[in-house]
């Protein structure tokens, strides 16, 4: 078994890969953001979920003003290596709309179909 090198990664031309959230147990998918390599070792090294804001420029760890924490179990790699997969429990809704998840919205006979509602309505 060799180390992991978040370099042996393949990031697009901005420095980014994305990353998949999913409920650990559940395999539900909460959510989608990216990471640049210094994400991915932040993530790795405490445990958080770390990603990158693209509109901010800034590190974002899951939770940190909310409090709806991302707490790692397990990153994967994609067999291209160009995408993650991070096991988390959740705590709390994982959207920033304050929905369970982010993919709330269907596309159901070329219409959209909202899904659930935010928590607490």
């Amino acid at each position: 078994m060799a180390a992991f090198d978040p370099a042996s990664l393949r990031y697009d031309d901005n420095g980014l890969i994305p990353c998949i959230a999913q409920q650990e147990g559940t395999g539900e998918v909460l959510m989608m953001a990216w990471m640049n390599a210094e994400a991915v070792a932040k993530t790795l090294e405490t445990g958080r979920v770390t990603y990158w804001s693209r509109s901010r420029q800034a590190f974002w760890v899951k939770g940190e003003t909310s409090g709806h924490v991302q707490a790692l179990v397990e990153l994967r790699v994609d067999c291209d290596r160009d995408c993650l997969l991070a096991v988390v429990n959740q705590t709390g809704p994982a959207c920033h709309t304050n929905r369970r998840v982010c993919f709330y919205t269907a596309i159901r006979d070329g219409e959209e179909v909202e899904l659930m509602a935010p928590e607490g309505e």
